[in-house]
């Protein structure tokens, strides 16, 4: 899912948080102790944003330890509680001392999360222990960061002042409004936005980030990242709502049982809630009958930039034409079909009574254009 704003390209994918050059580690310990039957155990966390988590441990007993364990949960949307195990290497013995270190290039974590974790153990005369369960979260610290709240967003900012986080978070709130008033969806949970200092700090903070790149969703998460300099408040003033139908939308569909929202369809709604629609763009794409098919829409965009900015201007025209032609409550009843599984063409069917060749037709005609070369 990418957005483009002139030279910015907006992408919305789960891109996850990676090795960064020269990146100071900060100890948060996160004490956990445990004493049974003559095992102790104290545990610690300390992070390398982005690039590691290490987990330690010490363990004390009256038998040589022969079993060192840490469990932890990752605080996201699942539909089960998932508990993961990690064995770190020891020496056995009464005294031990041992990480595990969590390398994100592996399996990365995004900006802010929170884990649960905790470390049991057993001896060699069968004893057994587990300590107490704490929290960590996978925090940025190497800003120095300021936040505001307004439910059911908490907005955090480390540049400018309360004037510019103001406005962003003035910008989110009227872009859930929106959300709610023309497209009929209530966002539900609580989401963070995080603005970097600028999209070079941003992409500095994840793992092969194109250097277009100006903001990322991470889905099941509920985190917004967003690069927004001081003197381009007007793309974060647009960007924010735009990340946050995207953010409303995963929340909508999260216990689908089908692959989602048609690209057309998920990148139109951002693009309408933001309310950048691109005319120009449109308009030299008919003229030039370089339109791209509502079909073809349905797959993830060209990387091509002058493709893409066709794509997203078309997803904004189709889904205003749905809107103004059809009115929310029916997009409500599409996104309610999306959510029990349907496929695309049978959602169409299923809600407007046309699957995506249909929509092309009408779209197109509405607009005053011809059937194109279907690209």
């Amino acid at each position: 899912m990418v957005y483009l704003r002139k030279h910015l390209i907006f992408i919305l994918v789960g891109i996850l948080l990676i090795v960064s050059a020269s990146v100071p580690v900060f100890a948060r310990p996160q004490f956990t102790e445990a004493a049974t039957s003559g095992i102790t155990l104290t545990g610690s966390v300390e992070s390398s944003f982005p690039n590691t988590m290490t987990f330690k441990v010490q363990a004390e007993s009256d038998a040589p330890l022969k079993l060192l364990r840490l469990h932890y949960i990752v605080e996201r949307q699942n539909v089960a509680q998932v508990v993961s195990e990690s064995w770190p290497l020891f020496t056995p013995g009464t005294s031990v001392s041992t990480q595990w270190v969590w390398d994100m290039r592996k399996s990365p974590l995004p900006l802010g999360t929170r884990v649960e974790y905790w470390w049991t153990a057993r001896d060699d005369a069968g004893n057994t222990a587990e300590s107490n369960h704490a929290r960590v979260e996978f925090a940025d610290r190497r800003y120095e960061w300021q936040s505001i709240s307004i439910e059911p967003v908490t907005l955090y900012w480390y540049k400018g002042n309360t004037d510019f986080a103001n406005a962003l978070m003035s910008a989110a709130q009227k872009g859930l409004q929106k959300i709610e008033n023309d497209i009929g969806l209530v966002p539900q949970g609580e989401i963070r936005i995080y603005i970097y200092g600028s999209t070079n700090e941003l992409r500095a903070a994840q793992l092969f980030a194109p250097d277009w790149q100006g903001g990322v969703t991470f889905g099941g998460f509920d985190v917004i990242a967003i690069g927004v300099s001081l003197d381009q408040l007007s793309f974060g003033l647009s960007a924010t709502p735009h990340e946050l139908t995207h953010w409303a939308i995963g929340r909508f569909l999260y216990n689908s049982y089908g692959a989602g929202l048609p690209t057309w369809l998920d990148e139109g709604l951002a693009m309408y809630v933001q309310g950048e629609e691109n005319s120009g763009t449109l308009e030299a794409a008919k003229q030039q009958n370089k339109l791209i098919s509502v079909r073809t829409l349905s797959s993830p965009f060209s990387a091509l930039s002058e493709q893409a900015y066709i794509s997203y201007a078309e997803s904004y025209s189709i889904v205003d034409f749905m809107l103004t032609t059809y009115g929310r409550q029916k997009m409500v009843q599409l996104l309610e079909v999306f959510l029990e599984g349907s496929t695309y063409d049978g959602a169409l069917q299923q809600v407007y009574g046309f699957d995506q060749d249909g929509l092309d037709k009408l779209w197109r005609e509405s607009i005053g254009a011809g059937t194109g070369n279907g690209g």
